[in-house]
């Protein structure tokens, strides 16, 4: 019952910080294009925090699934 409430939870959580990443401007972000000369851009600040949440978050999650599985 445990597991089943902190999966719903983290899923939520997840879904808001997927949300928050932006990491393109419109669709052509889709294809590879952008509008910027930038060819790689550095994380700061709040957005490398989210991004690193996300993974930590999507690994508690795996194992939260895989523990379920097992019992």
């Amino acid at each position: 019952m445990f597991i089943s409430i902190a999966q719903v939870i983290i899923s939520i959580v997840l879904i808001i910080l997927i949300l928050l990443q932006e990491r393109s401007s419109g669709l052509s972000g889709v294809f590879g294009g952008s509008g910027e000369n930038e060819f790689y851009a550095k994380r700061r600040g709040i957005e490398r925090l989210v991004f690193f949440a996300t993974i930590v978050l999507i690994i508690i999650f795996a194992l939260l699934s895989l523990i379920k599985l097992i019992v």
